[in-house]
C-alpha cells in the first residue's frame, strides 16, 4: 500500500516499504510477502510515515538494513528519524532495532517537507536528506545550523557526526550537517563516476531543482528559489529572492520553471543494457500523472538548464515516460543489479515496473 522505498535483495527480490508503516519482501514473481516484524511505530501524516530503504554495504554478511521514517514524540511533534537493525529474510523479523539519528528539534503542527531519502556514500558514510518542514514558521531554519531544518546530514553508521564534516566543532552548529539552504529533498544518487551526491528537491510554485552537492555549500532555500511564493502569478518577477542563487549561493544545475513536475526517486544511470543513458540522471516525477525525465548534468555540474511548460529547453534532457505511457505517480526510481532501471509508483495498489530493452 502507497510504497515509498526500494532496495535489492540477493536472488531478484525487493525490500519495499510502505507509506503506511509497513515493510514487505516482494519476490521477483511479484508475489509480497507478509509484514515484516519489528518496524517501530511511524507518524503516517500527510507526507509522513515509513520511507526509504537502504541495505548497508556489508549486507551480505551483516543483514543489517538502514530505514528512514516520520516519527512523532510524546507531545505530538515530529521529525525524520533514521534507524537500523538486522533483517531475517527467512523470518521475516527485524531484531537490534535502534534509531541512530533524528532530525532535531521536531516540530509541532506540520505533516509535510520530511525530505526522508537516504543513501551510502562510496566511504560508508550515510547521507540523510531533511526537508525545511513546510510551515511558515519553519523554512527560514534552512539556513540555521542549529536546527535539522532544510539540510542534508552525513553520518557514520552508528549515527555519529563524522570528524571531517564542514560544520564539526563550529559554536552552535549541528555536527551532522554537511550542507544547507534546501526546500524538501525527494531524490538522491551517488554519480557513478566521481562518487558525489546528487539530490533533487521540490520548489514552492515552480523553481524544482536538480543539485549537486558539496561539503558545506548552502543552496538559497528560503532567500533564492526559481519558484514564486503560492499564489502568485507565475514568471520571472515573482521568483523568490529573484531567482538567481550565486554568487552567494549555490546555483542548481536543473530547475523546472515555471511549472512543477513534483522531483522523486532519482539515479545516475550506469549500466550497460540502456547505454545511451549512462552517466545521465533519471529523475521521476509526480505531477502530470506520472513523469519521468532523463536529465543531462556534466559530472562539475556547471551546466544550469531549465524545463519549462513541462518540456525541456537547452537540449538538457528529454520527458522518457509521460501520463500517457505511464498513468501513475513514481516515487523512486532505482537501478537494479540486472542494469535495468526499476520504477516504484505512489499509488495505494503500487507497483514496481521495469525498463528495459
Amino acid at each position: 500500500m502507497n510504497p515509498w522505498g526500494l532496495a535489492f535483495l540477493p536472488g531478484g527480490r525487493f525490500l519495499v516499504t510502505e507509506k503506511g508503516g509497513t515493510m514487505r519482501i516482494v519476490q521477483s514473481n511479484g508475489s509480497r510477502s507478509a509484514a515484516i516484524t519489528g518496524v517501530p511505530s511511524v507518524d503516517s501524516v500527510g507526507q509522513g510515515g515509513l520511507l526509504d530503504v537502504a541495505l548497508a554495504p556489508d549486507y551480505a554478511t551483516s543483514q543489517r538494513i538502514y530505514w528512514s521514517y516520520a516519527e512523532r514524540d510524546g507531545s505530538g511533534a515530529n521529525g525524520l528519524a533514521v534507524a537500523t537493525a538486522t533483517l531475517n529474510e527467512t523470518t521475516l523479523a527485524l531484531s537490534g532495532v535502534q534509531v541512530i539519528y533524528r532530525q532535531t528539534p521536531k516540530v509541532s503542527g506540520s505533516s509535510g517537507h520530511f525530505g526522508g531519502r537516504i543513501l551510502f556514500a562510496p566511504d560508508g558514510k550515510l547521507f540523510v536528506m531533511m526537508g525545511d518542514r513546510q510551515n511558515g514558521d519553519q523554512r527560514g531554519f534552512s539556513q540555521d545550523l542549529s536546527r535539522g531544518n532544510g539540510k542534508i546530514a552525513r553520518i557514520n553508521t552508528d549515527g555519529t557526526a563524522p570528524a571531517d564534516n564542514p560544520f564539526t566543532g563550529q559554536s552552535g552548529a549541528q555536527a551532522a550537517i554537511w550542507a544547507l539552504g534546501i526546500r524538501n529533498p525527494q531524490g538522491a544518487a551517488i554519480h557513478p563516476t566521481t562518487g558525489d551526491l546528487w539530490i533533487n528537491e521540490h520548489g514552492p510554485q515552480g523553481g524544482d531543482e536538480v543539485n549537486r552537492i558539496t561539503r558545506g555549500a548552502n543552496y538559497g532555500w528560503p532567500i533564492r528559489s526559481y519558484g514564486c511564493e503560492y499564489g502568485a502569478t507565475q514568471g520571472e518577477a515573482c521568483w523568490i529572492g529573484g531567482g538567481t542563487h550565486a554568487p552567494t549561493y549555490v546555483e542548481p544545475v536543473t530547475t523546472w520553471t515555471p511549472t512543477s513536475t513534483a522531483p522523486s526517486g532519482m539515479l545516475i544511470y550506469s549500466g550497460n543494457g540502456i547505454p545511451e543513458w549512462r552517466n545521465k540522471a533519471l529523475v521521476g516525477g509526480m505531477q502530470y500523472g506520472g513523469t519521468l525525465w532523463r536529465v543531462d548534468i556534466d559530472q562539475a555540474g556547471a551546466i544550469r538548464c531549465t524545463v519549462r511548460g513541462g518540456q525541456p529547453a537547452q537540449n538538457c534532457g528529454e520527458v522518457l515516460f509521460n501520463n500517457a505511457k505511464i498513468g501513475k505517480r513514481i516515487r523512486d526510481v532505482r537501478q537494479g543489479p540486472d542494469g535495468w532501471v526499476y520504477l516504484l509508483t505512489d499509488a495505494a495498489n503500487g507497483e514496481i515496473l521495469r525498463i528495459s530493452r
